[in-house]
């Protein structure tokens, strides 16, 4: 229900069940039983706070100083996977660093702001703290950004995947 809507006594219904000290979710199940309406417990808070009435006040539970122990880590329930699909599972140890591929050009690092648009924009630095990021500057290829050597660098057309692309099989299968 819009908040608009609120007769009255619904609102005074309201009223009354916030000083009885009962919590939102049961106000809206008592108004709606009352006056057969649709209330939702965020519908409720809402018109409490639209009405300026503060929440109703919760007893503080008493401090278990069982609680404030620390606890083992729990591992996760391992759960089998439903019958017909097959699931494979891989452990892999650390990746290898990566081998970066250089091109035989010397970048005349030219910072950002001092770039013109027919220069490359290959980037360079930035690695470490507070490493300055400058870019190549050479002549860029009719049509990109780069400079020939750094174009075929980011294209990478000799590189073969290490993988296979084929066709995706997808299998159906029944839920249980």
């Amino acid at each position: 229900m819009q908040a608009d809507n609120w007769a009255p006594e619904h609102c005074k219904a309201l009223r009354d069940y916030l000083a009885l000290g009962m919590s939102f979710a049961e106000i809206a199940r008592e108004l709606n039983a009352k006056f057969g309406t649709a209330y939702t417990r965020n519908a409720t808070i809402g018109r409490s706070k639209r009405m300026g009435l503060a929440a109703p006040k919760r007893p503080k539970r008493a401090a278990n100083p069982d609680l404030h122990k620390a606890r083992k880590p729990r591992r996760p329930k391992m759960t089998e996977p439903p019958q017909g699909v097959t699931t494979t599972a891989t452990v892999q140890g650390r990746a290898a660093p990566a081998k970066l591929r250089c091109v035989g050009i010397s970048p005349r690092l030219i910072s950002l702001v001092d770039l013109d648009a027919s220069e490359c924009r290959y980037p360079y630095g930035g690695d470490k703290d507070n490493e300055p990021i400058t870019f190549c500057g050479h002549p860029t290829l009719a049509g990109s950004c780069y400079c020939a050597p750094h174009f075929h660098l980011t294209r990478a057309t000799e590189a073969q995947p290490e993988r296979v692309i084929g066709p995706v099989v997808l299998r159906l299968v029944q839920a249980a």
